[in-house]
């Protein structure tokens, strides 16, 4: 049986090929071996580029993370949206408890609780430290109360479930302060909306350094880029090692950012624990994580490829030679 003849030019054609990809490989490790070394061999100038690139990633990453942690705390305080229902007058102690009970039944309710007329007096004057005009009165001028605490803290469910208790018959009114709540709610979001535009602000100047350090890289090796393009080198060829030095100097930026964020939560930890401990709290600052740290760092590294691309593709063009 014959073997089919193959073909002559097949396996020159895959050693090309092979060669090419191994040429390809072995320029890729050289241009991030040889740009890393340039990086490390001006020490002053790239750590100032470091820092620079750092302190612009940790400030909106701190602002982040503090209105993280300012989120964090409002979500640990006890129930802001309490609602104190006012119950008619002429009701008793047996039908507030079975409307307590009813109240307590509905799916947007968490919880609600009796409070009799004695009681609610005996609470306003501890918390507003009247004893003595308490002492004068001749009678209690309070009704029967429920402590409602709504399962959803969001405004509109508040608002909503206050409306319809104050339709009921045996209610006289409700009282309830959700509006700095809603405040709050508003400033977190302004926060962050600031926290995105100042953060894409800097991320833009960020991009903008690293591509006038490329510029000036470029501008440096003007001599050797014009004597690579006359032996027959392409762009991507002499574009390889400008690339992997704007990822060598973003790789450290998003370092430094790390350590920045870092150092400030270590510093702030003991004054925030303090603070809370003074108001009943184990609350404790949470800083980055690992996997924050490590998504900062590829920002960095992200951030400095494309300054330097962006560099490359304006002023390589320009150099030519004549």
């Amino acid at each position: 049986m014959a073997t089919p003849k193959r073909s002559k030019g097949a396996r020159p054609r895959r050693q090309s090929l092979l060669a090419r990809w191994r040429g390809w490989q072995h320029h890729h490790g050289q241009s991030a071996a040889e740009s890393l070394a340039k990086v490390l061999g001006q020490p002053l100038g790239s750590l100032l580029t470091w820092l620079v690139m750092g302190i612009a990633l940790a400030l909106p990453t701190g602002l982040w993370l503090m209105l993280d942690n300012l989120a964090a705390v409002s979500r640990n305080l006890d129930s802001p949206a309490q609602l104190t229902v006012f119950l008619d007058a002429a009701m008793d102690a047996g039908g507030a408890t079975e409307l307590a009970r009813s109240v307590g039944g509905r799916d947007d309710v968490f919880s609600s609780q009796f409070l009799d007329r004695d009681q609610a007096l005996a609470s306003f004057v501890a918390d507003a430290a009247m004893a003595d005009l308490a002492a004068g009165l001749d009678e209690n001028p309070l009704p029967h109360q429920l402590i409602v605490t709504p399962r959803s803290e969001d405004p509109e469910a508040v608002a909503r479930l206050s409306a319809e208790l104050a339709a009921l018959a045996e209610v006289e009114s409700v009282l309830v302060d959700t509006a700095w709540l809603q405040r709050l709610e508003r400033l977190m979001r302004l926060g962050r909306r600031a926290v995105q535009i100042l953060g894409a602000l800097l991320l833009l100047a960020v991009v903008l350094v690293l591509g006038n350090t490329i510029r000036l890289a470029i501008e440096g090796r003007r001599d050797e880029i014009v004597i690579i393009k006359l032996v027959g080198g392409t762009d991507a060829f002499v574009r390889r090692p400008l690339l992997y030095t704007g990822l060598w100097f973003g790789l450290g930026g998003g370092i430094v950012a790390a350590l920045l964020v870092t150092a400030g939560t270590l510093l702030l930890s003991p004054l925030v624990r303090d603070l809370a401990a003074t108001y009943g709290s184990n609350f404790t600052l949470r800083g980055l994580g690992v996997i924050d740290s490590l998504q900062l760092v590829l920002l960095g590294a992200v951030l400095g490829l494309a300054g330097a691309w962006l560099a490359v593709a304006r002023h390589l063009r320009a150099i030519e030679p004549r």
